[in-house]
């Protein structure tokens, strides 16, 4: 359908502001800040949004990295976009075509994978666009655009979603690099994102000294005598009791997983006493709320008994719990309308150029045509639903997990995904993780992705502003699938019954004698 006065107008204004949008994509891909330490870029955006005209929260629901930004031009239609800024740690790595870690960092520290710099930057670039367009051509209506934190441990999204910062929105937009077929270049039809449910195990030993005691009796004053084993010991037999549950589940198929991580309580100086506070962490992404309740069953039982055998006591406690996504075709198609007026993304010869640098560096034969060719072109959305049906069973109706689907049941949502540079390889060879890292940061490869998902979320946006039959059909769906919207028959109510999950061991900035470093080693070795 042909474009607004507006639409182009915010085509152009994105345009206009490409330069801006490089620079800032290349500052938040330098923070690399991982979940719920995002200090310094979700300053970067509050003082940004509030410098283009938003009314910002701080610390939205309790987050002190989370954000509420709102803009209005008067009464009319709601529209929500969103950033997410937290990188990955253990995968610090340069804008360069070799490998090599951020300057004064060592390749421990936070780096962006996905990576959430390009994401943030694509949103806010197209936030921006469709509120001059809506200055310029008087269309009344709000925009609100949230910081997500945490978004590698689904962290942000549930909670926001408990505390009604999606309620009232006329539409959602959702938007995610991406590069392997089906997802890409296209928008999600029906089978969206799973639950995910993620916890925090901890095990503490009070009372090492009365374990396998029965006369109450203290022990002798002996570094030799029975105590505990303590947490360490509780945390090893979680872990080897719960790899089972891993194990069972081999080969995983339908896009349903568990991992864990290890967190750390600092007692590397403790000497022979048995360790008394230990936590490990699990991640499972599951295609239904009832599998991850099962899922979640079977560990607490591990804990427990890890407990009693240890002489430990055990704690629960959720990072995350989200929902499975909610399909909404009228949105899909009104995302999938701009995906072909803006058309897929496309790499120059300055962006060629870096590809067959890295290339070369590798060994490899650099190539003329160095970028896989499916990121160049637009696959429709039910032709990508098809693909992604063929490894699922029939009565499999989400895949894999992320947390913009606890969004979904709060407004009428679309999620789509625009290409993020990824290298051809040749035959049998697979290119190093710090390569995509790479993409992800240098200018001349991850610009192209940035402008075109802003220009995409501009012309989506506009049209839930302008057409008012869109909107309609957007919610009549919603209100279908849900049995009356939120609080319908069908609704499924937020599952975040915990408050964020601030407080323990992740990844943080700390100031020493040595300067400014993170408690994971990330400064070189000297």
């Amino acid at each position: 359908m042909p474009l607004s006065s507006a639409q182009q107008h915010a085509l152009a204004h994105v345009d206009a502001i490409r330069p801006s949008l490089s620079a800032w994509t290349s500052t938040i891909f330098d923070f690399g800040e991982t979940a719920w330490r995002e200090y310094r870029s979700a300053d970067w955006y509050i003082r940004t949004l509030r410098q283009h005209g938003f009314t910002v929260e701080e610390g939205s629901a309790g987050m002190p990295t989370a954000f509420a930004a709102h803009w209005s031009n008067g009464t009319g239609p709601s529209v929500g976009l969103y950033a997410e800024y937290d990188a990955v740690p253990g995968n610090c790595q340069a804008a360069d075509t070799s490998k090599a870690p951020r300057s004064g960092l060592s390749e421990h520290a936070g780096g962006h994978t996905d990576p959430h710099s390009g994401l943030g930057i694509g949103a806010l670039g197209g936030l921006l666009a469709t509120k001059v367009a809506m200055e310029r051509h008087g269309l009344p209506g709000t925009l609100r655009f949230t910081g997500e934190p945490a978004e590698k441990v689904r962290g942000s999204k549930p909670i926001h979603a408990a505390k009604g910062y999606y309620d009232g929105l006329d539409g959602i937009l959702s938007f995610h690099p991406f590069y392997m077929l089906p997802m890409c270049n296209t928008v999600r039809w029906d089978t969206h994102c799973g639950a995910a449910y993620s916890m925090i195990y901890r095990f503490v030993c009070d009372q090492p000294e009365d374990w396998g005691r029965s006369d109450g009796a203290p022990i002798p004053q002996s570094h030799s005598a029975v105590r505990a084993p303590g947490a360490n010991d509780a945390l090893m037999m979680m872990y080897m009791a719960s790899k089972a549950l891993r194990d069972s589940m081999l080969p995983h198929q339908g896009g349903w997983s568990v991992s864990e991580a290890i967190l750390t309580a600092g007692q590397a100086t403790a000497d022979n006493l048995p360790a008394g506070l230990a936590e490990i962490q699990y991640m499972m992404r599951m295609p239904t709320i009832d599998m991850a309740e099962q899922a979640t069953a079977f560990l607490d039982r591990n804990a427990e008994q890890a407990a009693r055998m240890s002489g430990c006591r055990w704690e629960r406690h959720w990072v995350c719990k989200s929902r499975p996504g909610l399909a909404n075709h009228a949105m899909a198609n009104i995302v999938w309308d701009a995906l072909q007026a803006v058309g897929a993304p496309r790499w120059d010869e300055a962006g060629r150029a870096k590809a067959r640098e890295i290339q070369a560096n590798l060994g490899l034969d650099p190539m003329a045509e160095p970028f896989i060719e499916e990121m160049e072109r637009l696959i429709a959305p039910q032709e990508a639903e098809a693909i992604l049906r063929r490894d699922l069973p029939p009565s499999q109706r989400n895949s894999t997990s992320d947390d913009y689907t606890d969004m979904s049941w709060h407004a009428p949502l679309a999620r789509f995904y625009i290409a993020r540079p990824a290298l051809r390889a040749p035959a049998g060879y697979r290119y190093p993780g710090w390569v995509m890292n790479a993409l992800g940061g240098m200018p001349e490869t991850i610009d192209p992705m940035v402008t075109t998902a802003s220009k995409v979320l501009a012309l989506s946006a506009l049209r839930l502003i302008e057409d008012a039959g869109a909107r309609k059909d957007a919610r009549d769906e919603f209100e279908a699938r849900t049995g009356g919207g939120v609080g319908g028959a069908d609704w499924i109510p937020p599952l975040c019954d915990y408050d964020p999950p601030i407080h323990f061991r992740w990844p943080e900035y700390v100031e020493t004698p040595r300067g400014r470093d993170w408690w994971i080693p990330s400064q070189p070795n000297s």
